[in-house]
């Protein structure tokens, strides 16, 4: 849990722009069977949104192509940085009951690390031999 959230974040991050719609963001989260996708709008990280985003709403899926990413959004969110250790990103996960977050350098989007990430961490180091799906 001290080696840097660097070493097992996604680096190859996909990201959605504000002026989207949310159909785009559904079709994403299916596609590619995520449920965090952070917002990036001129290379610079402005929100997030999530399958809760969608949830929540009180947006009808007939509205998804005219409702726009914006309107949903988390702009107020936690975010961490490359160095900082992956205990770090534990605890912020524990205490707040996030499951992704976005890992920056200034506003700049350089990956995203999930609560996966750091299951999958620490299975991997009790377990080392052992298989795990893709």
């Amino acid at each position: 849990m001290n080696e840097p959230i660097s070493s097992i974040m996604t680096k190859e991050v996909i990201t959605i722009n504000s002026n989207q719609p949310i159909s785009d963001v559904r079709k994403i989260f299916t596609a590619n069977r995520i449920h965090h996708l952070p917002v990036v709008d001129d290379n610079k990280l402005t929100g997030i949104i999530t399958t809760g985003d969608l949830w929540s709403s009180e947006t009808a899926p007939a509205d998804y192509g005219t409702t726009k990413v914006k309107e949903l959004m988390t702009t107020k969110m936690a975010t961490l940085e490359p160095h900082q250790k992956i205990g770090i990103a534990a605890e912020v996960f524990l205490e707040n009951l996030f499951h992704a977050l976005p890992v920056v350098k200034g506003d700049e989007l350089l990956g995203i690390i999930t609560s996966f990430d750091v299951l999958k961490y620490q299975f991997k180091k009790e377990y080392p031999s052992q298989e795990l799906p893709k």
